[in-house]
């Protein structure tokens, strides 16, 4: 899903040359057969121009310590986070400031492993880390560490169906899970799963099978004519209050919402009106917005709301900082994964929303100036820092204060799903 960033000033880092130097951390979800997230992958950058050629351990070494300054728990929400490895980082033991039981390690199956790097993977083994090995395919040698690990990740363009049936083999018997790598579409899901994988990493499930040919279920006609409702100012209760009555599910998440910790709402809610009322009206926007969506992502992985909250979260906070509207930038970041919630196409969906023809074409994929912050966010998802740069460069966009917005929405969900539990 989504990304993390964080720009600090290393204490270590020497001579600047020009900008402050700037490290991101980035963050994808891997999920079970049941399309749960197991753990986040963590991906650790520095800005190229702040990384001095033949410094590369000087570099992780502050990114680490990063790692630990913010609290590798709150880019994983408590879950296991894996973190890809060079040499330097195993045999100089950098990785040990990480939490053993909260980090798996993750090694090249490219990587050479001398004698060094395969005594330092063992004592970090027996100090609590966990070990996959990514990029794994077949050769004439079995891999040294094969028995070291937990994890066996690959992608199917490295392993064929003979490949795939061998490792299955090889670890029949085991506690090693097969983990399938850069799974984008249903299909590969299926191919993965049918090849014996349990854990997947990619974004398969932001693009779920559409219901062809059928109309929007009837709840969710009712949210669409509470959407439209939420975009009149001001809200008219007679109007609005009735729709939201007419779903009992959404009616309860409502109410428990809006008496949750995340509002710090004292007293006592009993109806619709009230919740408007004592919250504002620009607080039951949001909460009305969070529970169709929640809704509506009914029987689909629950990561794609949190990715779509994170989402809306950080397009509104960085609309303050580049001339566009809060509200409306919201709304665009929530509604971006609807069809994943729905799945509906966007054209369906994008044509019922009450919504301004600038933000309606940017769900479309029009790349407008309404767009840029949700492009931004969409390729910091998927750790593609080329493109992300490029997004800011050309539209202006401050990057210290984008990443900055962005570990603001994703604090601001980690509150959401606490107050939830």
């Amino acid at each position: 899903m989504a990304t993390i960033a964080a720009p600090v000033k290393s204490p270590e880092a020497g001579p600047q040359k020009g900008a402050e130097e700037m490290r991101y951390i980035a963050r994808q979800p891997i999920l079970d057969e049941n399309h749960r997230v197991h753990a986040y992958e963590l991906h650790f950058q520095m800005n190229p121009e702040a990384v001095m050629e033949g410094d590369e351990v000087r570099a992780m070494r502050t990114i680490l310590d990063d790692a630990v300054l913010f609290g590798i728990e709150r880019f994983t929400n408590g879950l296991p986070a894996f973190v890809n490895c060079t040499a330097e980082a195993l045999t100089e033991q950098l990785v040990a400031v990480l939490p053993p039981a909260m980090t798996v390690l993750e090694i090249s199956a490219d990587l050479e492993v001398s004698p060094a790097l395969a005594a330092a993977c063992r004592e970090l083994k027996q100090t609590g880390f966990r070990f996959a090995l990514v990029d794994f395919c077949w050769n004439s040698m079995p891999h040294p560490l094969f028995d070291l690990v937990e994890y066996v990740k690959t992608d199917l363009d490295r392993l064929d169906a003979d490949g795939c049936q061998r490792l299955r083999r090889r670890l029949h018997g085991t506690s090693t899970a097969m983990m399938a790598d850069k799974v984008e579409t249903q299909e590969d899901y299926r191919r993965a799963s049918a090849a014996g994988f349990t854990l997947f990493e990619g974004y398969y499930f932001c693009h779920p099978e559409l219901i062809k040919n059928s109309k929007v279920p009837a709840n969710r006609l009712v949210h669409l004519d509470i959407l439209r409702q939420l975009h009149n100012d001001p809200l008219d209760l007679k109007k609005i209050g009735p729709l939201v009555l007419r779903d009992a599910s959404l009616t309860y998440r409502l109410l428990r919402l809006v008496n949750s910790p995340l509002y710090a709402i004292r007293q006592e809610v009993r109806s619709i009106e009230s919740a408007i009322m004592l919250v504002g009206e620009t607080t039951f926007r949001r909460i009305a917005t969070l529970a169709i969506c929640s809704e509506s992502n009914t029987g689909e992985p629950p990561e794609i709301l949190h990715m779509a909250l994170v989402r809306a979260r950080f397009c509104e906070l960085a609309a303050k900082h580049c001339g566009l509207d809060p509200n409306e930038q919201y709304l665009l970041g929530m509604f971006s994964l609807l069809p994943a919630m729905m799945r509906q196409s966007m054209e369906r969906l994008a044509s019922e929303l009450p919504l301004r023809n600038e933000i309606r074409q940017a769900l479309l994929g029009e790349n407008n100036r309404e767009r840029s912050l949700l492009a931004w966010i969409e390729s910091h998802e998927r750790n593609d820092q080329g493109t992300r740069d490029a997004i800011a460069e050309t539209n202006t966009l401050n990057l210290k204060k984008l990443v900055l917005c962005y570990l603001d929405a994703l604090l601001w969900d980690a509150a959401a799903r606490r107050s939830a539990n």
